[in-house]
């Protein structure tokens, strides 16, 4: 079950987009932290701090986007099935619904005002 690849490989699990994504921002991190960390036009370039920079956001970033696209999985259909836990939220609402339609309560769970006694 949880060891299935996915037949396509342009899915969500895909490391291409979180790969990208890193890189683009950390390019965006490394130009920011270059151009500001030179302190004038005095100075020159800092490229150490430019490359920590990217280097600390590329890691970042990706390890964070690459665990929300893991975290991602769509839910098999046969854990919609049965009950309990694995039965779906609006199957249970309907299957109340039509049980007190057929013993001629009212079709949702309201008490038409009456208090719970105790």
């Amino acid at each position: 079950m949880g060891r299935v690849e996915p037949q396509n490989p342009d899915s969500g699990n895909s490391i291409k987009f979180p790969l990208s994504f890193s890189a683009a921002l950390a390019a965006v991190a490394g130009l920011v932290t270059l151009v500001v960390s030179a302190g004038g036009t005095i100075h020159g370039l800092r490229w150490d701090l430019g490359a920590i920079a990217f280097g600390i956001a590329f890691v970042v970033t990706l390890l964070l986007s690459s665990l929300m696209v893991m975290g991602h999985k769509e839910n098999e259909d046969y854990l919609s099935e049965g009950s309990g836990v694995n039965r779906r939220s609006a199957d249970r609402l309907k299957q109340i619904k039509t049980d007190n339609a057929a013993q001629g309560g009212p079709a949702d769970n309201t008490h038409d005002g009456e208090t719970p006694s105790r």
